[in-house]
């Protein structure tokens, strides 16, 4: 029963493809006979017909090679600009330099150098002059070469791969820059300016930092050994004028009604678990989400690096903090979520759930802090729970599967979902409510989907946001003692109608 049948020599997962046999001497050869014969003839008795040729599959064409969206400026210019550094270094008294304000420190600064490049008899035009004087300023009293990326308000990531290669992302798409550092040194040292601010280091023992800017926007840096091609410095910008969900459905991240739905679950005090990839925009979601919190709310937010932008009156705002050079004073984000319950609370905010304290999350939201809210990295709601599920595991709770499942359920209202597409753009794909369980499966139901339909001449994709029918969601009588059933009734019906 398990032996070769016929000529199968067994080997199964490794197929050996044989030439044919060669032809018979009397027989025509193949290729010789399909040349020979037209198209529209009958193959000859006995001879053998060539296999069709196969035509060979392509490789997709490459991308073209990002284009650079800043003049290079040339090697002269970066040894006149040492020259220039080095001299006003030399000049400089950096202590009197500290008592002045930034504009006066400024002018300062544009003085002597002008003096230096007059002194020293550089060949430069005006606009070139200007130039150089706005970098100098830049590297002594600002991030140097980082400046005229965070000035403008269209990026949303700076990635900067060593001292030559940066990168930036605007509308969704990644573009290569022309600016470059006169250094790896000089990188590394606008890193630690950066790093500096907030209490935190970044070198050789401790090469690993996340920080942030005044702003708001959140900064990674790795420096070598780490880094074998020169310190990556990441950040994350920040807008200056603050998003909101009406700006979000003109962006087309959702629609009218699923916003209107949203504003809801935001003021009725759900719980809700923003769950999206990296760049999805779950950050700025949560930043939007929170502008419907009441003002008379106390709110404390724990975050990795802060960055929320909370519009209310009462918020306390909570940072962890890494090791010391000993290796001690870590403050962890257990240990912050753990503080907030002693600190009278009405929600919790975590900005990015990544660890055990997840499991600190869900008891604050079973206990009465409703209106929590976190973020987790995960591709849909269903993984979003088996995420929370493995997080807790990862805590060593040894509690048993349905256990672990119904703090989860007892504790979570709504996962929304969001998602960065192939075209760049962000969209809320799903808004779900975790509904309870049946036997050992969690039960969810989705309220709001977005539907793709397909994409414009110019790669965008098309598509809109329906809802699933559901006329009356779980949290319906929340909505009612918030007294919003008549405007959630009202959102949902519109969706149907639209759908229809």
């Amino acid at each position: 029963m398990f032996g070769k049948r016929g000529s199968d020599d067994g080997n199964r997962f490794n197929p050996e493809f044989r030439q044919p046999a060669p032809a018979p001497a009397a027989t025509v050869p193949a290729d010789t006979a399909v040349l020979a014969r037209p198209a529209s003839a009958p193959p000859q008795p006995g001879a053998v017909v060539a296999p069709p040729a196969r035509r060979p599959v392509e490789p997709p064409p490459l991308a073209p090679p990002p284009k650079k969206v800043q003049r290079e400026r040339s090697e002269s210019y970066y040894d006149t600009k040492s020259q220039v550094f080095s001299a006003l270094i030399d000049t400089i008294d950096l202590s009197q330099l500290a008592k002045l304000d930034p504009e006066s420190a400024r002018e300062e600064i544009r003085d002597i150098v002008n003096d230096i490049i007059a002194i020293k008899n550089f060949a430069m035009s005006i606009a070139e002059q200007e130039e150089l004087l706005e970098d100098i300023c830049n590297d002594v009293l600002g991030y140097g070469p980082l400046e005229p990326l965070l000035a403008r308000d269209d990026i949303a990531d700076i990635m900067v791969n060593g001292s030559k290669n940066v990168y930036i992302e605007v509308n969704g798409k990644v573009e290569q820059t022309g600016i470059r550092f006169r250094d790896n040194q000089q990188l590394l040292n606008i890193c630690q300016r950066i790093v500096s601010q907030v209490g935190r280091r970044v070198d050789e023992s401790s090469p690993i930092c996340d920080a942030r800017l005044p702003d708001g926007s959140r900064v990674n840096v790795i420096a070598p050994p780490l880094s074998i091609d020169g310190t990556a410095l990441t950040i994350r910008k920040f807008k200056k004028d603050k998003l909101t969900l009406d700006q979000l459905v003109k962006f087309g991240a959702i629609s009218p009604q699923g916003a209107e739905v949203l504003k809801i679950i935001g003021r009725v005090r759900c719980n809700i678990v923003i769950s999206g990839g990296t760049g999805s925009g779950k950050t700025t979601l949560l930043n939007c989400l929170t502008n419907y919190i009441d003002r008379e709310e106390r709110v404390i937010t724990c975050e990795d690096s802060a960055e929320l932008q909370l519009q209310q009156p009462h918020v306390v705002r909570l940072e962890t903090r890494p090791p010391n050079l000993e290796g001690e004073g870590e403050v962890t984000m257990r240990d912050l979520v753990k503080n907030c319950l002693r600190m009278r609370p009405e929600r919790i905010i975590v900005g990015e759930v990544r660890g055990p304290e997840v499991f600190d999350l869900l008891q604050a939201m079973n206990t009465g802090h409703d209106g929590s809210m976190g973020t987790i990295h995960s591709n849909s709601p269903r993984e979003c729970l088996n995420r929370i599920e493995s997080m807790i595991a990862m805590g060593g709770y040894s509690l048993p599967q349905k256990t672990v499942r119904e703090i989860v359920v007892g504790s979570i209202d709504v996962i929304i979902q969001a998602a960065r597409l192939r075209d760049g753009s962000r969209r809320i794909t799903h808004i779900t409510e975790v509904i309870g369980m049946e036997g050992d499966v969690i039960i969810t139901q989705d309220l709001v989907l977005y539907n793709i339909k397909g994409e414009d001449s110019n790669g965008r994709l098309l598509g809109e946001h329906v809802s699933t029918g559901i006329g009356r969601p779980h949290f319906w009588d929340r909505a009612r003692y918030y007294g919003e059933e008549q405007r959630l009734a009202t959102a949902l019906e519109a969706m149907e109608k639209r759908a229809d």
